[in-house]
């Protein structure tokens, strides 16, 4: 894997790719859901109108915010256009949606997984393939593929969630709650609180997904004063390489049942159903309880819809593997669902984390430079067939979600005339690029802080570093007792 260390020249640190294509002026009206974290000081694109938006972001003045540096030790600067601008830029037609053509998707990766099961189950046996070790591997690309299948009906049920799926608001949310519900994920849970994932996304303060840790949260889960961070020595690869296991193993289910990497600011929640909450198990801070500060009380009938739909599920596994045989559910289901947690933990990591990216304090956030915070990849054939393109078009789906996944390319192309050097992209290797940057992102993205030297606004800008001498090193600061 390729690596920067912060001994280069500044001008040899790489940069991603920007592409600029030509851009149309179609537009088309934003619409979205309330959320009870949005306040008039904390304005997004749901409770923001387009109007009020237009004007955000046009005036940058460079010298409030200074020089700010990324992890790479690129010039970074705060972007500049507006979603008005965005949505201007995005042919008329990207925003159509179809039920028949998304159904047919659905279809289609229902019958590769049922392809797959009868082709294995029929053929994959003593009879046909009598050396075990071929068998066990071949039953391992079995896990393998099905996982992949897996993983675009929840992309899918994604799509649903955003209404991005058809027109129909029962159609997305009939189907989103099936698709999920067999995938063992809480879907209307999962959408009310992937909705205010999207609505502060980079907020260190109020994101749902994957927020980093700030300087002084890294020193105290180490148990070191904040200063000490840049005298620390380098992390172990294998201490690394342990923690990388263990997210992709568990981190989903484990983000389910304890809103681990959630923001933990419960307290703000406007009804007050945050009193006293913090994440971690058994503190009421899940996808699976009504009352949890998660959710409203609006929403509270819906998460016991989407318990019910896990708790049939549940059923429908017990009955199935009491019927077939528990090892053989552990291969058909079970293995592959482990694959579907990997590839959803790897796609969300990778899609909010990297050298590259800020996150901003709840001053100097707003919907336009949290959606810019986000970078696309690429994963070849499997990522833009298989996965239906998640990886590739992440950007644009921060800022018009409801594009459904066939039309984001060409929505994509669209936007990037607008946003120019503020689009980020990190496609170098394709599909062996996107597995080595979990390993990047695992060491050069530890914690975030401000620029050393930041003053004023330059503080509410915040970048990755790490303690293990790659890229820009922590600030120096003043020893503190």
């Amino acid at each position: 894997m390729a690596s920067v260390s912060s001994a280069l020249p500044m001008g040899n640190k790489p940069t991603l790719r920007r592409t600029q294509t030509e851009a149309t002026t179609d537009s088309y009206p934003a619409t979205a859901d309330a959320s009870p974290f949005d306040t008039p000081l904390e304005r997004s694109a749901s409770n923001t109108s387009l109007s009020s938006l237009a004007s955000e972001n046009v005036k940058v003045d460079k010298a409030e915010f200074g020089k700010l540096i990324d992890t790479y030790g690129n010039e970074f600067e705060v972007p500049d256009f507006t979603i008005k601008d965005i949505r201007d830029a995005i042919p008329k037609h990207c925003y159509e949606r179809s039920a028949l053509r998304s159904l047919s998707y659905v279809a289609r990766d229902m019958i590769y997984l049922g392809i797959t099961f009868y082709v294995w189950n029929k053929y994959v046996t003593p009879e046909y393939i009598p050396l075990k070790a071929a068998r066990v591997v071949l039953w391992g690309l079995y896990t393998f593929m099905q996982g992949l299948f897996g993983t675009g009906l929840w992309v899918l049920a994604h799509e649903c969630g955003h209404q991005a799926f058809s027109p129909s608001r029962l159609i997305n949310d009939t189907v989103g709650w099936f698709l999920h519900s067999a995938l063992l994920v809480p879907y209307f849970s999962w959408k009310f609180s992937h909705s205010r994932h999207h609505k502060a996304t980079g907020n260190i303060e109020r994101d749902m997904v994957f927020v980093p840790r700030t300087r002084e949260q890294q020193a105290s889960r180490i148990g070191r004063f904040a200063h000490e961070l840049s005298e620390l020595t380098e992390e172990t690869p294998i201490y690394t390489l342990v923690h990388l296991v263990g997210q992709q193993l568990i981190g989903w289910p484990n983000y389910l049942m304890t809103n681990v990497t959630g923001h933990n600011n419960h307290e703000k929640q406007r009804e007050g159903r945050g009193k006293g909450k913090q994440n971690g198990w058994f503190t009421g801070v899940n996808h699976f309880n009504p009352s949890s500060p998660l959710y409203d009380e609006r929403e509270a009938p819906w998460i016991i819809v989407s318990d019910i739909g896990i708790a049939i599920a549940i059923t429908a596994l017990v009955y199935l593997g009491n019927t077939f045989g528990w090892s053989n559910m552990f291969v058909w289901y079970f293995l592959p669902y482990l694959w579907v947690n990997h590839w959803l933990v790897a796609i969300t990591y990778l899609q909010h984390t990297d050298p590259s990216l800020p996150h901003y304090t709840a001053e100097e956030w707003n919907f336009v430079r949290g959606a810019a915070a986000t970078i696309d990849r690429e994963f070849g054939f499997i990522g833009r067939h298989l996965l239906h393109g998640i990886i590739e078009t992440h950007v644009l789906h921060h800022y018009v979600s409801t594009i459904p996944f066939y039309n984001a390319d060409e929505a994509s192309e669209a936007i990037k005339q607008v946003m120019g050097k503020h689009y980020r992209s990190d496609v170098k290797d394709g599909p062996i690029g996107f597995i080595k940057s979990m390993w990047k992102a695992a060491r050069w993205c530890q914690w975030v802080e401000p620029t050393e030297g930041a003053e004023g606004k330059a503080k509410g800008v915040l970048f990755y570093r790490n303690q293990n001498n790659l890229g820009v090193k922590p600030a120096k600061l003043p020893k503190t007792n």
